[in-house]
């Protein structure tokens, strides 16, 4: 599995210890996509980077990391057959993966710390998609992806 991650500057000290820890505890090839400090970035350009990685099948899933987790949500689910969930505690991480195979996982920086963001991370990677009656919801969203391209 490889994960493509990212962020924005309010979330990049979030995403350096997310980053170590699925390298080290986890064992998962990383992409790391941005930014490498500090320094202000625009959110939108690090959700197009990880978003398309994972539509040209070069990253399995994503992270992404902004301020609140709300910015790099809304972008990246611009792009049809991303499926980003907002998550800040395991629960709602599980149903994303169960419920709704999300293909990207965003977070705030702002808003969790690095210990319960790990927690939502490994409970999001390690939940299988249910399928079943969740899979025809998918194809809907699927099909009004389609059907409201310009």
């Amino acid at each position: 599995m490889k994960i493509a991650i990212g962020s924005d500057h309010a979330g990049y000290q979030l995403k350096e210890a997310v980053k170590q820890y699925l390298i080290l505890s986890l064992k998962i090839e990383t992409e790391d996509c941005g930014c490498f400090s500090p320094e202000p970035v625009d959110y939108p350009d690090i959700a197009e980077i990880v978003a398309s990685l994972i539509l040209k099948n070069k990253a399995d899933k994503g992270i992404l990391i902004c301020g609140t987790g709300i910015g790099m949500c809304v972008s990246a689910n611009k792009f049809p057959g991303i499926r980003a969930a907002l998550c800040h505690e395991p629960v709602s991480a599980y149903f994303s993966s169960a419920h709704n195979d999300a293909n990207i996982l965003t977070m705030g920086g702002r808003i969790i710390g690095a210990e319960v963001a790990k927690a939502v991370v490994k409970i999001w990677l390690e939940t299988d998609f249910q399928k079943g009656h969740h899979s025809r919801r998918l194809e809907k969203i699927h099909i009004q992806e389609q059907k409201n391209a310009c």
